[in-house]
């Protein structure tokens, strides 16, 4: 047991190391959502369902595209872990191009919402705040997706660093202009444009955070090795981009599948009245938070593991993904707790309207349970894709997450509630939030087992060499 624990502790330290400052960096994104949600809430609950339908809409789009980017993240930590530095630049390369054809599309589905409007059945001064916020949302796209090339390749050869301060000084921009834009500044004779001026104020920032990236991979010489910008882009490679988009492709799938099983959920609610969607975005705004912990672990976890599977030790790397599941566990059950606790006054940190925090408390009844399922399934998923396997976790996802999750949801929220009807108390957006639940633990179940089943796969592979002489 003392090795077992001084094992533990050790691997516990290297992801902690690893996972800080992503943890920070992921926060300060989280937090442009935050403000927008704070800023919003006191301007009453038009703005702030406009919000809602509209971020859901973007984080469908940005995070399915951003998912295929990051498969340059386990590639790059493989060649990281095997000292293949200037591979490793040319995989960065190619994940520009990736990048660049990837935002022409999605700017094209935020710049014409028409779907997200016809999903939630919104009108009036909603739909018109929807419109605006997306067409800014457009123009951000493509730095957005360009500085997930330089997060993933960061992250990847361990220097997270470079990410969070650039992370932080983003949200140190986007504060004061949120404010100026979506209030307005009368002394100045700016207006206030509500939501659409929270989308300008995002879309500023990012260029400029993207702008900044460019000008530290020229001028660092830490980058000399991996040969990165100084020469220029390399022109796309036809069988690099072709094994990114291998992994990229599921990757994407999956994580378009795990969010936009929860924020479709923004979408149909929306279908029920300002009111109660307003609440689920509050209640969803929170889980969001605390999701970066174990977000923030499964990619330290994950980088770790894809380094020492570049580096020929597959036995490190098979305790320190267990090790990393069980921190996971832990630390979820902590600050899930810790909220539920605290719920009323956190609650009260959002808005001041009875009815919109009445309705955020109802659905955080179930933000325990909901969150250490989705720190174990977080988990497994990430390490899954430091092993390249990503198909699998698509099916797992689709059949849970829009299956029972949506599919269920959709069922309990939108029913006639009689005495006798099953689960009477799990009407409209609780309706949701109890399938999501249920959803989450059936995909961490199912991405366990299948994550205990590649690295035992693993293992027989090298037993063999292994038992060779010299």
């Amino acid at each position: 047991m003392n090795e077992r624990a001084l094992a533990f502790g050790q691997d516990t330290q290297r992801i902690l190391k690893l996972a800080w400052p992503v943890l920070v960096g992921q926060l300060a994104v989280l937090a442009f959502g935050t403000i927008d949600t704070v800023l919003l809430a006191r301007m009453g609950s038009q703005d702030l369902a406009a919000l809602a339908v509209g971020s859901a809409a973007y984080i469908t789009v940005f995070v399915g595209l951003m998912g295929v980017l990051l498969a340059i993240g386990p590639i790059v930590g493989q060649l990281y872990g095997a000292r293949r530095y200037e591979e490793a630049g040319q995989q960065f390369h190619q994940g520009i191009w990736l990048a660049l054809a990837l935002s022409g599309v999605g700017a094209l589905v935020l710049a014409f919402p028409q779907p997200f409007l016809a999903l939630s059945k919104v009108e009036g001064e909603v739909a018109q705040g929807i419109r605006g916020y997306m067409a800014a949302l457009a123009f951000a796209l493509p730095a957005a997706l360009l500085f997930t090339v330089y997060r993933g390749f960061n992250t990847a050869i361990s220097r997270p660093k470079a990410v969070m301060n650039l992370q932080l000084g983003a949200l140190v921009l986007k504060l004061p202009l949120s404010v100026a834009l979506a209030w307005g500044v009368p002394a100045w004779g700016w207006p206030s444009m509500g939501v659409v001026g929270c989308g300008v104020a995002t879309a500023i920032v990012m260029w400029l955070q993207c702008a900044a990236a460019a000008w530290i991979l020229v001028r660092d010489p830490h980058y000399a090795p991996y040969a990165l910008l100084g020469r220029g882009l390399d022109l796309p490679n036809g069988s690099m981009l072709r094994a990114q988009l291998r992994l990229g492709l599921p990757m994407g799938a999956g994580i378009l599948i795990e969010v936009t099983g929860f924020s479709f959920m923004a979408i149909f609610i929306a279908r029920l009245g300002p009111l109660p969607v307003a609440g689920h975005q509050i209640a969803a705004n929170l889980v969001s938070m605390l999701f970066m912990v174990p977000l923030a672990l499964s990619n330290a976890a994950s980088t770790l593991v894809a380094q020492h599977l570049g580096a020929q030790m597959p036995h490190a790397a098979r305790n320190l993904a267990w090790h990393g599941v069980w921190l996971a566990a832990l630390l979820a059950l902590l600050m899930g707790a810790m909220l539920y606790v605290g719920r009323g006054i956190v609650t009260g940190l959002y808005t001041q309207d009875a009815a919109v925090a009445a309705a955020a408390l109802v659905l955080m009844a179930w933000v325990v349970w909901l969150h250490l399922a989705d720190a174990l399934q977080t988990m497994a998923a990430l390490v899954l894709r430091a092993y390249r396997v990503a198909t699998l976790p698509v099916v797992v996802y689709a059949v849970a997450l829009w299956g029972v999750g949506l599919g269920g949801g959709y069922a309990l929220a939108f029913r006639e509630v009689t005495p006798t009807s099953f689960l009477p108390w799990a009407v409209g957006a609780s309706g949701f939030w109890v399938t999501s639940t249920l959803a989450l633990w059936m995909a961490a179940l199912l991405l366990l087992a299948l994550l205990a089943w590649v690295m035992r796969q693993k293992q027989r592979e090298i037993q063999p060499a292994a038992a060779e002489p010299g």
